[in-house]
């Protein structure tokens, strides 16, 4: 049950140092800043509903 809850990998994922050794493209520069923009706006959507149910 522990697993279920381990947000880390998430909170890290947007505190990360980019690696100089890894080859990074446009695309792959894309995906990450749509990710990261998908994750806030569940977030907001989240915190929301939350507020509006209470």
């Amino acid at each position: 049950m522990k697993g279920l809850f381990d947000f880390s990998e998430v909170a890290t994922y947007f505190f990360r140092k980019n690696d100089p050794n890894r080859r990074t493209n446009f695309n792959l520069r894309t995906m990450h800043k749509i990710n990261k923009i998908s994750m806030l706006m569940f977030l907001a959507g989240v915190i929301y509903f939350i507020i509006k149910h209470i």
